[in-house]
């Protein structure tokens, strides 16, 4: 029997989170609640969920925190939900590392299709253990490495931690070097068609990898202003 995968709905409002917790029940996932941050954190540790949904506003501490916080040591998928419809409100939770932001009120087929969408994502992510005389996707330049088969990235040798979405979009763009694309561009193919989101998504992302990788002087991510980005090539 496949074992159902888990959702952390983190939402202080019990109602809400008892809906959403029968909409993904509906789907056949596994769901548990909690309404504060605190608990949050301790249950993404001991229930280790495939994705969380983690409303904004929480009491104690907020979602932006709790965002941080399972961030810094954890790729876990994370949809932040808010009734605050604010640009700023969007860019931080991305530039924090969630993946997805969904209003409040939602849809629940909306919902629903943003979660398996997510997933679907994470789900790519192949095991550890590819075999050695399996190459796949791989790039490579002076100083850095991106492989698409084991998910890794070396930068002048050392491993560079990142999730799965900063990885496909270095390794999209590095894959076609000197090549501009547009932020539509490459939404659709890093995050895909059933993506509900804006060009701003691609900012932030591109803004973290350039916090974890420098420009190199044979190579750089560049900004082709109002087009797009380019993995430069000197």
């Amino acid at each position: 029997m496949v074992n159902k995968q888990k959702i952390l709905i983190v939402d202080d409002d019990e109602n809400i989170a008892e809906l959403i917790s029968l909409y993904l029940t509906k789907e056949c996932f596994d769901t548990m609640m909690v309404h504060d941050g605190e608990k949050a954190l301790i249950a993404n540790e001991t229930y280790q969920p495939n994705l969380i949904l983690l409303d904004l506003m929480l009491p104690g501490i907020d979602g932006y925190q709790v965002c941080r916080e399972i961030r810094a040591k954890s790729n876990v998928p994370i949809i932040m939900l808010s009734a605050k419809g604010e640009v700023f409100d969007k860019v931080l939770g991305l530039e924090l590392g969630a993946d997805d932001y969904i209003m409040k009120p939602f849809d629940s087929k909306e919902m629903v299709a943003r979660v398996k969408a997510v997933l679907r994502r994470y789900q790519a992510v192949p095991k550890a253990d590819t075999p050695k005389e399996d190459k796949g996707k791989c790039v490579e330049y002076p100083g850095i490495t991106i492989n698409l088969t084991n998910y890794s990235v070396t930068v002048d040798g050392v491993n560079v931690d990142m999730p799965p979405k900063e990885l496909e979009l270095l390794y999209f763009l590095a894959a076609s070097p000197n090549q501009v694309f547009t932020r539509e561009q490459l939404l659709d193919q890093i995050w895909g068609y059933e993506y509900i989101g804006d060009t701003r998504t691609v900012d932030v992302h591109i803004k973290r990898l350039r916090e974890k990788i420098k420009d190199h002087k044979s190579w750089s991510l560049s900004t082709v202003w109002g087009i797009g980005y380019k993995f430069e090539v000197k």
